[in-house]
């Protein structure tokens, strides 16, 4: 070979090869999965537990900006919650990887439903009512012959009736009797 085919040979292999490799491929993106609350919940409490996944296992996560501690991937936290609807956005990063988001609406609702009480003995029923943080009191409805019958005093009806929404210390009237 002549030493201009040879040139000619070089100048070619050196004009496929311009020496820059491929970029290697970006790392996959941060991965977020909320486990709890579930979105558009209502809670009842002014704070709800936050927990999630997060992978890689050493990611970072914030709540509303701020940090929340991983553990093997696993993230809780508690949320204070305002009255109404709430939006909490969680955030995952690590370097050199996007970064994953997510937000949640929860509402706090801190009223009570008054429970299906009929049939119930009224000293229960109103410890049931005590403990969901309302003020129950009791009306004889049997009248006089309802006083000689056998038997316990059990709930005919309540004012708000079961399924009313109230706020917490609301008084509820329990209408009861031996037979309603």
């Amino acid at each position: 070979m002549s030493r201009l085919s040879l040139a000619l040979l070089a100048a070619l292999a050196l004009a496929g090869c311009d020496g820059d490799d491929p970029p290697p491929p970006d790392p996959p993106a941060v991965r977020l999965t909320i486990t709890a609350p579930l979105d558009a919940s209502t809670v009842q409490s002014d704070t709800v537990a936050l927990a999630g996944r997060v992978s890689p296992a050493r990611a970072a996560v914030s709540v509303l900006g701020e940090p929340a501690q991983v553990v093997d991937g696993s993230f809780s936290t508690d949320v204070p919650l305002e009255e109404g609807a709430n939006v909490i956005d969680v955030a995952a990063t690590m370097p050199g990887r996007s970064a994953a988001f997510a937000a949640l609406r929860v509402t706090y609702d801190p009223r009570v439903a008054i429970p299906e009480l009929t049939g119930v003995a009224d000293e229960q029923a109103a410890d049931r009512l005590t403990e969901l943080g309302l003020d129950p009191s009791r009306e004889s409805v049997g009248g006089l012959l309802d006083e000689l019958r056998s038997g316990e005093r059990r709930v005919c009806e309540s004012d708000p009736p079961a399924g009313t929404l109230v706020d917490p210390g609301s008084d509820v009237l329990l209408l009861t009797a031996k037979r309603c």
